[in-house]
């Protein structure tokens, strides 16, 4: 069972920053796409960005464009989630998750087309 190690979650005050992690311990992400849902209070998990493996394109949701920077370092096996100039509204749990597949787009990258999760990381932003 391929299990996701998703880290880097903490309390930020609005426009702060924080860098999310994702790694999988015994298992190679290097050949697939990996992404990040975001579970907020009371609300249903959410997609919010991913990369591809073959051409490093990327998704993000609306909300967060211009704000997230999605990255991958394959060398040490670890996707980033860059998040800047925070909003109250991006609290919540924010989970990896991975396809078995190279691809993703905003068709695709859904909850229910994820084969790999993490156990998620949480984020707060609040002043």
């Amino acid at each position: 069972q391929v299990q996701l190690v998703d880290s880097g979650g903490g309390v930020v005050q609005p426009g702060g920053s924080l860098r999310l992690s994702c790694t999988a311990p015994g298992f190679n992400l290097r050949h697939f796409a990996v992404g990040w849902f975001r579970q907020a209070p009371g609300k249903e998990r959410d997609p919010i960005s991913c990369i591809r493996s073959t051409d490093l394109v990327t998704y993000y949701t609306n909300s967060v464009k211009g704000r997230f920077t999605i990255s991958r370092d394959d060398a040490k096996n670890t996707v980033f989630l860059q998040m800047d100039s925070m909003r109250l509204e991006d609290t919540g749990i924010y989970y990896c998750a991975a396809p078995q597949s190279p691809y993703c787009s905003a068709a695709t990258f859904v909850d229910s087309g994820m084969d790999y999760w993490g156990n998620g990381t949480l984020v707060t932003v609040s002043s």
